[in-house]
């Protein structure tokens, strides 16, 4: 390498160094080609949209805030792929939460890849339904919040129209997962996270005109809330217990049988949920306020109910909430991190599969004992990952009340996405660089 070279930066040396190979290359704008692609798509609106009526229906609302982040800012447009891939999230929460429940999907996922493609099959039929369901409802709620955004909308008033509609929203959908994958097989990254991942960064400079708006020391507190931020994702996404693990193995030597030890690990995640208790916890928070508002007008007891709900779990018809909507979004974080955690953990069958591979645990007996430690071990570290979750969901609470800098609020949801996608990204491409004996940049 030469001294010029040896100079320059590790991560961009390596960056170098991945263009200087032809398929990496090629992987990589591949990849920047296909997020040109949803960006273009983003920008196409369906039909007979009204521009101020969405313009207004968005202002200050924090419901449509959190979906416009799936949708990658598109459903600010309303554009053809103003679902995102939110859908298929969801259509996948559920088939994760089927399996092990349903006879036959679990059968099918111990069939190996031949059934994890059936049930990926199955994913995207859920997916098309979801998207219909998601877009009549959304839509609804879009209208009633500034009059008809588009005009005549409801299946009572058009049914053609909104079939059509509804139709052209699935198949932005349907579209958009298929980019994802296409990333996954020719790009580098998971490509329905890169999905998500590049359409929360093409809204990063439709902040800017707010820094007008705000101090210095705000400005510098949001910064700095930003760093520590992106050090605690780092750190919990790549926090792991070793569980140290035996392998029994069998070797002949001069016609003699031998018992070999070998000593290998198991990671297990400390954040295992990653995102999802995040998507649940904030789904389930914004529907109560949503059923509000259709109720504010009623009169009496439902009025003040209503009321309620509106005023301190949407912050006043679309703030950014009051003290209960953190405390109970803390609660539900925690408890949707240990419920996926374990629906995960059942899934990957760890006991099972150590005892098939003639592994052991040192001074655990297998099977059942086994299956009851790494159970006691991923209670105790969940909880880790669970308070660091509450922590990012309601981070955004307290930034609020320390700098008092309520438009350049981070969404810390999106952070969180953003960070992750990109070390996931890092890791392939630093597997991609080592494969080709080049150092990468993750040491």
């Amino acid at each position: 390498m030469t001294a010029q070279a040896a100079s320059r930066p590790r991560l961009l040396q390596a960056m170098v160094d991945a263009f200087r190979q032809e398929d990496v290359r090629k992987k990589l704008l591949f990849t920047l080609a296909m997020l040109v692609v949803f960006r273009f798509v983003a920008h196409v609106p369906v039909p007979n949209v009204d521009r101020t009526a969405l313009e207004d229906a968005f202002k200050g609302n924090a419901i449509l805030d959190f979906l416009s982040i799936f949708s990658g800012g598109a459903l600010q447009n309303l554009s053809v792929a103003a679902l995102g891939v939110y859908p298929y999230i969801t259509a996948s929460i559920i088939m994760q939460i089927l399996t092990p429940l349903v006879p036959s999907l679990r059968n099918l996922q111990e069939e190996g890849e031949q059934g994890r493609r059936r049930i990926q099959l199955y994913t995207h039929w859920l997916a098309v339904p979801m998207a219909f369901v998601q877009g009549y409802g959304q839509i609804l709620f879009i209208n009633g919040q500034s009059g008809d955004v588009i005009r005549d909308f409801g299946f009572q008033n058009d049914f053609l129209g909104t079939l059509a509609t509804l139709f052209t929203l699935s198949a932005g959908t349907m579209f958009l997962v298929w980019i994802g994958e296409l990333i996954t097989e020719h790009g580098i990254g998971n490509g329905v996270s890169v999905i998500i991942f590049g359409g929360i960064v093409a809204r990063i400079p439709s902040l800017i005109p707010n820094i007008s708006t705000a101090s210095i020391i705000g400005i510098v507190a949001i910064a700095f809330f930003a760093l520590a931020l992106t050090f605690l994702i780092v750190y919990f996404q790549e926090a792991t217990r070793r569980v140290p693990v035996q392998y029994a193995r069998s070797a002949f030597r001069g016609g003699k049988m031998y018992r070999q030890q070998g000593q290998s690990h198991i990671p297990l995640r400390v954040n295992m949920a990653g995102m999802i208790p995040l998507i649940f916890a904030f789904s389930i928070m914004i529907l109560p306020a949503t059923v509000a508002t259709y109720f504010t007008n009623s009169g009496g007891f439902v009025e003040a109910v209503a009321n309620f709900f509106v005023d301190n779990f949407q912050g006043g018809r679309g703030g950014t909430g009051t003290g209960p909507y953190w405390i109970v979004l803390f609660i539900l974080v925690i408890v949707f991190t240990f419920f996926y955690t374990m629906v995960q953990y059942q899934q990957q069958q760890m006991a099972k599969t150590l005892q098939r591979q003639g592994a052991f645990i040192p001074g655990i007996r297998p099977g059942p004992p086994t299956e009851a430690y790494l159970m006691r071990v991923v209670t105790r570290i969940t909880w880790g990952g669970a308070f660091f979750l509450g922590f990012v969901a309601i981070l955004p609470f307290f930034i609020g009340l320390i700098t008092d800098v309520r438009a350049l609020t981070i969404s810390s949801t999106g952070f969180l996405i953003v960070v992750a996608v990109v070390l996931d990204t890092m890791k392939q491409l630093e597997a991609q660089l080592l494969m080709r004996n080049y150092e990468g940049f993750i040491r």
